[in-house]
Parts: C-alpha cells; sequence; structure tokens
C-alpha cells in the first residue's frame, strides 16, 4: 500500500506526538496496520543484546582459516574444532561461518576487440543421443566462429577425437575459403597434452595442421570461458536458434539444415557490432584478409596398421571389416575418416567399407563372403544360409520372419536354395523383396512370385530335361480344366 508523505507525517505526529497507539492510528485513518508499522519503521527486528557463543573463543580461529581456505565446509571447520575444545553442534557452526565467511571478490574483464582476420574460436557442444546400427552414440556439434565478422561454421559429429578436430578444422578451412591466423582453443586433452601456466605441449596431429595451414595455436586461461566468449555465444545462439524444437535424425540430415540455417539466417542477421551491415557483408571483407589454402589437400584420416584375422576381417574401433580371403594373416594399412574406412595393401586400395558406429558389428561385402565360400569344399552343402546372405542380403530378415513364425530354418534355407538355382539370383532377389513388402514369409509366396516374373520375362521353364535333337524345346500352355467337363454341342 502506498501512503503520501502528508499522511506518514500525520501517522508519526499521532505516534510520537499524542503517544497514539497503532491499533488507534489504523482505525481512525482507515490504514492497514502493517503499513503503519512500516512508516514508523517498527517492522525492523530489534537488536537484542549479544549473548555469549560457544564459537566465541575459536573466532579467531575460525577467522585465519576461512581467509586461507575460503571455500572451506562447515562440518570440515567442526571436525577441527572438536579437538580443540568445541562443545557446539555443527549447526550453530554454520550459522556463524554464514555471517563471517568471506565474500568472494568481483572480477573486472577486460573488454576485447578482435583484428580483422585475426582469429578464429572453436568449441563443441553436446546436443543429445543418436540411434545408430548396434546401439546409441552422443551427438556433438562442432562450431567455429571468426571473431571479427562472425561468420560461422559447423557440423554434427559422434567423437571427440583428434581426427575428428583435424577433420572439422580443415572442413572449416574449405568453408571459409582460407584461415586465420590464429586458432582459439579451451584445454581439452584433444588440443592440449599437458599445460603449466603458460607452458603448454599441444597434440602433435594438430600442430602438424596447424603448421601445414601456417596457424598460430592458442589457449584460454584455465576456467576463463570469458576469453573465447564470441564463440560461447554462438553456441547458446545456434541452442536456441537452431536446435530448439527440431530433432535430428542422422549427422547427414543434421549437417545438411545446419548449413541452409547459416546461409539463410546465421549470417544474414545484423553484425552485433557494426551498425547497418550484416554478418555475410563483414565476412565478405574478411575473406579478403584470410591466409590461402595449402596448395594441396591436407590429410586427415586416421591411418594404423591392421592385421586381417583368419576369418578374413579387420577390427577397428570395436567393429569388423571384411576383405579378401586372399589376404588372410597379412598386415594392411587401415585409413578412416567419419564416412568409410579403406583398406590397402601399400598403395593399392583392396576396398572400401562405410564407416560403422556402432559398437561390435559386422559389416561384411557380398564379394567377400562368396569367394571365401567358394574356397571351401562343400560350402554349397553345408553352408547353404551363407550362400542365400552372399547372394540376397536382404533374406536376413526373412530369416527373423520364420524364426518368429517358428518355422524349420533347415528346412526354410533348403526350399529357398532349390529356388536359387531354378530362377536365378535376380529373379528370387526380387521375389524376396517383394514378400517383405508384403509382409509375407512363407517360402510358397516366393515359389509363386518367382514363377509370375518367370512368365512376365518369357524365360524358358527352369527344369532340366533332357530331349533328342529332333525334339524343339518349347513351352506348353496348360488348357483351362474347367471346360473339360463340359459336353460338346451337336450339329444339326
Amino acid at each position: 500500500m502506498t501512503i503520501s508523505s502528508e499522511r506518514e507525517a500525520k501517522i508519526r505526529v499521532l505516534h510520537y506526538g499524542e503517544h497514539w497507539p497503532v491499533g488507534t492510528i489504523a482505525k481512525q485513518l482507515g490504514i492497514h496496520e502493517d503499513a503503519i508499522e512500516r512508516v514508523l519503521r517498527l517492522d525492523q527486528p530489534r537488536k537484542l543484546p549479544q549473548r555469549p557463543m560457544l564459537v566465541d573463543p575459536f573466532r579467531d580461529f575460525i577467522d585465519q582459516t576461512l581467509q586461507e581456505y575460503p571455500s572451506l565446509r562447515s562440518t570440515r571447520l567442526f571436525d577441527m574444532l572438536q579437538p580443540r575444545g568445541f562443545q557446539g553442534s555443527v549447526r550453530t557452526l554454520r550459522e556463524f561461518v554464514k555471517q563471517v565467511r568471506p565474500q568472494p571478490k568481483h572480477e573486472a574483464f577486460l573488454r576485447l576487440s578482435p583484428i580483422i582476420g585475426e582469429q578464429a574460436q572453436a568449441d563443441w557442444a553436446r546436443v543429445g543421443e543418436i540411434k545408430v546400427k548396434g546401439g546409441v552414440r552422443v551427438l556433438w556439434i562442432f562450431l567455429i566462429v571468426l571473431a571479427w565478422s562472425r561468420a560461422m561454421w559447423g557440423e554434427f559429429v559422434l567423437d571427440l577425437s583428434v581426427h575428428s578436430l583435424l577433420r572439422s578444422l580443415a572442413r572449416a578451412a574449405d568453408f571459409f575459403g582460407g584461415t586465420c591466423r590464429e586458432w582459439l582453443f579451451d584445454n581439452p586433452k584433444t588440443v592440449v597434452l599437458e599445460r603449466c601456466r603458460q607452458a603448454a605441449r599441444f597434440h602433435p596431429l594438430l600442430l602438424d595442421l596447424s603448421g601445414r595451414y601456417a596457424v598460430r595455436l592458442k589457449l584460454c586461461a584455465p576456467r576463463k570461458g570469458n576469453e573465447k566468449g564470441t564463440v560461447e555465444r554462438l553456441v547458446r545462439y545456434t541452442r536456441d536458434r537452431f536446435l530448439a524444437a527440431r530433432r535430428i535424425h542422422s549427422v547427414e540430415q543434421g549437417n545438411r539444415e545446419l548449413l541452409d540455417f547459416i546461409d539463410q539466417i546465421a549470417h544474414a542477421r545484423p553484425h552485433p557490432t557494426i551498425p547497418g551491415r550484416t554478418v555475410r557483408d563483414c565476412f565478405e571483407e574478411e575473406q579478403e584478409r584470410l591466409l590461402p589454402l595449402p596448395a594441396s589437400p591436407v590429410g586427415t584420416d586416421e591411418i594404423l596398421p591392421v592385421r586381417v584375422d583368419k576369418t578374413a576381417f579387420c577390427r577397428f574401433d570395436t567393429n569388423v571389416y571384411s576383405v579378401d580371403p586372399e589376404h588372410v594373416g597379412k598386415t594392411l594399412t587401415l585409413a578412416a575418416d567419419d564416412r568409410e574406412v579403406r583398406l590397402l595393401d601399400g598403395s593399392a586400395l583392396l576396398v572400401s567399407h562405410a564407416r560403422c558406429w556402432g559398437r561390435r558389428q559386422t559389416v561384411e561385402a557380398p564379394e567377400h563372403r562368396r569367394a571365401l565360400l567358394a574356397q571351401k569344399a562343400g560350402a554349397r552343402e553345408h553352408k547353404g544360409r551363407d550362400r542365400l546372405r552372399s547372394a540376397i542380403p536382404a533374406i536376413e530378415e526373412l530369416y527373423g520372419r520364420w524364426v518368429e513364425a517358428g518355422r524349420n530354418l533347415g528346412s526354410m534355407t533348403a526350399q529357398t536354395l532349390k529356388l536359387l538355382d531354378l530362377y536365378g539370383v535376380d529373379l528370387l532377389q526380387r521375389a524376396v523383396a517383394q514378400v517383405l513388402a508384403k509382409g509375407l514369409h512363407d517360402p510358397g509366396a516366393l515359389a509363386s512370385l518367382c514363377e509370375q516374373r518367370r512368365r512376365a520375362a518369357h524365360a524358358p521353364v527352369p527344369v532340366d530335361i533332357p530331349l533328342p535333337s529332333h525334339v524343339n524345346d518349347r513351352d506348353v500352355i496348360p488348357h483351362d480344366l474347367e471346360t473339360y467337363d463340359e459336353k460338346p454341342r451337336r450339329r444339326d
């Protein structure tokens, strides 16, 4: 309730001059008692005479300890005071420490003005989780921003290794068309291996990349995230403007939408410190001051030797990748990025697989399975299921339906192998795809679909019948059986 200065003066006169109690003033003036007490300052707590406290003999010890260790907990102080004769409780000590604990001093920060083309700041942010084949991976977003123009680039990544950082920096340089003279990072292990005050030992692979691009490496002071405030604000801007209410189903989908966001929204926004100009305008000016890219592409792949085991697979990142069986026992070179895994024998490329980000998965090329089966005697008889998987990879889903339906897998395999021998890979592969699309699992449906496709293609009947040389091989079209029971009409 707001009281005018005239009524406040009248309240003081009635109370201190006429000695009216608060209740009488409230009744006569029609004002609430709390408002009158507020005017008379009667709502303030009265200062009671200070009584002796159990912590009084220990005040000097507590003050000295808190001056040296300002964040020391009251429970630890209690453990230190008990052997010294303190008889109070933890609650009593906690209330006293709350009053005498030194308050931290507020730090003044220096506002930094970036130079055009001088610095780029990089950081990561956790986005959430994403489903991959064989499990779930943590999804991160890598962001880098040119400090002067605020131009940005980013991509979604599934790991925070040093090779992921190298790939992101190289792709950012290609996007910007050049590099700044300095890269500013925080202090993760992928960047700096050891640090003591200003001395730091950078990761050797990152040092090699910075040498190729002629860029200096710079670190923020420990726990001084404000030194890279430009990218920190960019992370918050990306969360609020791009990631909010958006679902990322795959890295590829997320990166496509992120590039569209950068081009249409992020670079079209007004520059935060230069009036009348957009980020794109400033980026076009800063782009002319960037260092040129190296003449030859910079390699960022992860290179390591791998040994081919006796099953013709190489292990990498908990997954196994197939190779031709003739290389069993050899040591090959593996080159991997975030999209593919390549196996090389010297400089010769043997095979390239799409990289799997799951855990404990098997990545196998069909031609490698066929080559292995061809080397094994009796593989057709004893490994019919492997033969079907090699010829028709989609049949694995059909096996799952057979298991759910409780069918005998040996019988199903034998019947499907007969269809493979009779109709060939192409017809059976199309029939399997059609059966899966219809939600069926009966091998009879496979046989019917194979026969329908054979007739549509006017292919010969898949029955090997030896005929004499004078007999022509023709398809016999069966008659309609419904007409056999009809009696012939008499001719008059």
